[in-house]
């Protein structure tokens, strides 16, 4: 690598490890902003559901963008209004100003998703994609992993607001860094046109379909949902007649490697995103851990996503990547069986070993699968790929949080949380996990029927 390359690769690893660490660290400072704004936990929930909502909607439009203008020009666009909207919810006066500059900061949140990988990997060959990718992927889960303990020793010494205040000097770092070192405009599809009659479809199927899902069992959740379908439906069949479609479904339709590498992403991170937040409730509820002990615990995982990805990615470079992300998903799969095995009596070594299982098999997944996503289309589409893959992460994950919501309150009902509740709760998360598992059989298929990116 010369040093351009090396110093892309640096500020494509900071911007992806700022979103990770802020959503993670969130959820640490949940609590005190909720006193702070003596907000009820379901206003305080959109504070981190609000981020997620507005990415997941504005990735594919963003990356789309950047394919037709210019892929440093939106990427510095998102990185500055992530920049400006960490200070504006520092310096938030109540609970709704905090949440409409959280969606707004999920605004440039996209703007880095969908463009941070195109622009990496438009300097690199294609020899080297694997490895680089391993790197970037690995900064996902250092974010991860440093949210909740660093987001909690920043929160305990100093207040929620130096969670936000933190960020501001990394995205200013990324901005100049990007600038001075990148010259030129990167762009694939100038002479197109953007879709603004996708977008505008596709933003209300979206926001349907997920805010719709996360209000189930409730009859708007039943109503919204079922209109996101329909919508959906809809967006796929009047992009078919687009001649420059926000998304070439095209690609979905003949590309077998794009369209199933996609799937398995999406069920990789519906069965597995809500891992943590339902071993919380485990470790701190039945087990009696305190917040920073669990954090502990949940650390096993993450950690071992960091280390192995870089490896993952360098493999994927030799081996074909969907023999690794099928091993990988499958891996997954089984430390998510084992973890629907959980009862009051089950012990810590159990829990650390089947996150263990689920952290490599994440790691051996999520590298190679970028890889594949990103090998299987042309250059001209690196940033529709690259925002096609996010939006497939981020509602992914969206849909983990609403699945296991789903079954506490068909399980639990909305009953406050006590030891009289604890079985209840166990069957919540065994039934979780159970279904979790049976989609990673889904997903392993996905993943070994894809072809192999080396045949194309």
């Amino acid at each position: 690598m010369n040093k351009k390359q090396i110093t892309i690769l640096i500020v494509t690893t900071f911007s992806s490890l700022l979103t990770p660490f802020m959503g993670s660290a969130i959820n640490v400072a949940l609590p005190s902003i909720g006193s702070y704004f003596n907000s009820d936990i379901m206003t305080l929930n959109w504070v981190a559901t609000g981020f997620l909502l507005s990415s997941s909607i504005f990735l594919l439009p963003a990356g789309r963008l950047a394919d037709i203008y210019s892929r440093k020009l939106i990427f510095t666009i998102g990185i500055s209004i992530f920049g400006i909207f960490s200070i504006a919810s520092a310096i938030s006066w109540n609970i709704t100003s905090l949440i409409v500059f959280r969606v707004v900061q999920g605004i440039g949140g996209a703007m880095i998703f969908s463009t941070g990988v195109a622009l990496l990997i438009s300097f690199f060959p294609i020899q080297q994609r694997g490895r680089v990718l391993g790197i970037n992927v690995a900064s996902v889960y250092v974010g991860l992993s440093l949210g909740p303990t660093l987001g909690g020793v920043l929160v305990k010494q100093f207040d929620w607001q130096s969670v936000f205040w933190l960020t501001v000097p990394f995205a200013a770092v990324v901005l100049i860094l990007t600038n001075i070192v990148i010259r030129e405009d990167i762009h694939e599809s100038s002479k197109q046109r953007f879709d603004y009659k996708g977008m505008f479809v596709y933003t209300f199927f979206l926001t349907s379909l997920i805010y719709g899902f996360s209000k189930l069992p409730q009859t708007i959740g039943f109503v919204l949902t079922s209109a996101g379908i329909v919508l959906g439906v809809f967006f796929y069949l009047i992009e078919q007649k687009q001649a420059y479609p926000l998304l070439n479904v095209l690609l979905l339709k003949q590309n077998k490697v794009f369209r199933y590498s996609n799937l398995a992403a999406f069920i990789n991170y519906a069965s597995t995103f809500a891992v943590g937040f339902l071993l919380s409730y485990y470790l701190q509820y039945i087990k009696g851990y305190n917040p920073q002990e669990s954090g502990m615990i949940l650390l096993s995982q993450p950690i071992l996503m960091a280390l192995l990805s870089p490896l993952s990615g360098r493999l994927s470079d030799k081996i074909e990547p969907r023999i690794l992300a099928t091993t990988g998903m499958t891996l997954s799969t089984i430390g998510l069986f084992l973890l629907s095995f959980l009862s009051i009596d089950s012990s810590i070594t159990f829990i650390i070993v089947s996150l263990i299982i689920i952290g490599v098999g994440f790691s051996l997944f999520s590298s190679p699968n970028t890889n594949a996503v990103m090998s299987s289309v042309n250059k001209n589409q690196f940033g529709v790929a690259s925002a096609t893959l996010g939006t497939m992460r981020i509602t992914g994950q969206m849909f983990s949080m609403g699945i296991a919501m789903l079954f506490f309150s068909l399980i639990m009902g909305k009953q406050i949380i006590s030891p009289a509740q604890f079985q209840a709760m166990l069957k919540s998360l065994n039934t979780t996990f159970l279904f979790f598992s049976i989609m990673g059989i889904v997903g392993i298929a996905s993943s070994y029927i894809r072809g192999n990116v080396r045949d194309k």
